[in-house]
């Protein structure tokens, strides 16, 4: 295929996609809704049955559409958290500086995340952090400690009460997992500075202080970024 054949094909996907999500936003395809038949709806769109299983291929991607295997393609619920966990696969294929984008995008969110969620936290998930907490404590394995602390945050920003910040929070946070073990790895003082940031938050979020907790949540975040975008400029200098 040339370049300029490629193009075309690339241009009749995207034209595919605008129209599916154009029907999708004016409720012709509503949340739920099974779409027609491919050739059907190939037929529709005046393209062929190729370019529609692309724009199909694609929605899926973006969690518009889902596939259920003998039943047809659906249009999903549509919920905003929905959308952004599948937007997150994307994030695996940065580089450096992604990595050092993802970690500013985390010093953005997961402070005020963890801010709302010192105005909504129950005892019940007070409770759960504390024995998060407790189970990290004894951990020296990098993979094991990133893991908990992973879940660590994402218990707190489920209780945010707010699905689609928990999913983004979770998206970012998730995609830093692999240079946060390298850290592990070669700082051996990671155990007790990961305690002590996150008993600092879990103060916080006792005392119902969003003040205080946005600024744990950013000490916290701020510090391991620091650390990644110096060994990210060190390795650049070599």
């Amino acid at each position: 295929m040339t370049p300029a054949t490629e193009r075309a094909a690339d241009s009749v996907v995207d034209r595919v996609i605008g129209a599916v999500v154009a029907r999708v936003e004016s409720g012709e395809f509503s949340a739920g809704e099974r779409l027609p038949p491919e050739a059907d709806l190939a037929a529709q769109l005046d393209v062929s049955r190729l370019s529609l299983r692309e724009a199909v291929r694609a929605l899926v991607g973006a969690g518009v559409l889902e596939v259920r295997r003998g039943s047809g393609t659906f249009v999903t619920d549509l919920r905003p958290d929905r959308l952004v966990r599948a937007s997150g696969t994307f994030l695996d294929l940065v580089g450096e500086q992604g990595v050092a984008e993802l970690f500013e995008c985390r010093r953005v969110l997961e402070p005020g995340v963890t801010a709302l969620a010192a105005t909504r936290v129950d005892e019940t998930a007070l409770r759960d952090l504390q024995d998060r907490l407790d189970r990290m404590r004894g951990l020296h394995e990098p993979e094991r400690l990133v893991a908990e602390d992973l879940d660590f945050h994402a218990a707190i920003a489920t209780a945010a009460g707010n699905a689609t910040l928990a999913a983004l929070t979770g998206a970012v946070a998730g995609r830093t997992a692999r240079v946060r073990i390298w850290r592990a790895v070669v700082e051996h003082d990671v155990l007790s500075w990961t305690h002590d940031q996150h008993t600092a938050i879990l103060r916080a979020l006792r005392h119902r202080d969003s003040l205080a907790a946005w600024t744990a949540a950013t000490t916290h975040v701020t510090e391991v970024e620091e650390w990644v975008r110096a060994h990210l400029d060190r390795r650049g200098g070599q």
